[in-house]
């Protein structure tokens, strides 16, 4: 599960996470909406210093209007898997996303979720982010990592 496009240094580091061994990702994009709340990503801005960031929260564009580029983040990202030498497919979740995480956990026998996003610092306090979510839901182990900023 991401939440922004993979950068070339996210790709290297969750394609080699298991050595030689060949991979395959099934990746879903989470797009910017009501899961999200724009006074949290604000708070988490200011808790890591970007107050820039935390002004320009007001402008992102949210539910159905951030649909677009959300598919166009999932296409990056499905391709620079690709090229690194993974299978990869996806999709943008639209409702639900811990319900069709654990849908696609169940269809492709997966092994572990990864859910690469940025630091949410108050939403992790209180485990209301999507990988300790998603660790009561899927059945899988989750390992959260912080994506790289661009």
């Amino acid at each position: 599960m991401i939440e922004k496009p993979l950068t070339s240094e996210d790709v290297e580091f969750v394609t080699t996470l298991h050595g030689d061994e060949r991979t395959s990702f099934v990746v879903l994009m989470q797009p910017r909406g009501d899961q999200a709340d724009v006074l949290l990503r604000a708070i988490d801005d200011v808790a890591i210093g970007e107050l820039k960031e935390a002004a320009r929260e007001i402008g992102e564009p949210e539910g159905k209007d951030a649909r677009q580029s959300a598919e166009l983040a999932l296409e990056v990202s499905l391709a620079a898997l690709r090229k690194a030498g993974s299978e990869a497919v996806g999709q943008v979740l639209e409702d639900h996303p811990l319900d069709k995480l654990k849908s696609v956990v169940d269809e492709a026998e997966a092994d572990e979720v990864i859910v690469l996003t940025a630091p949410h610092y108050v939403e992790e306090f209180f485990h209301r982010d999507w990988a300790s979510r998603a660790r009561h839901k899927v059945g899988v182990p989750v390992l959260k990592l912080f994506a790289h900023s661009e």
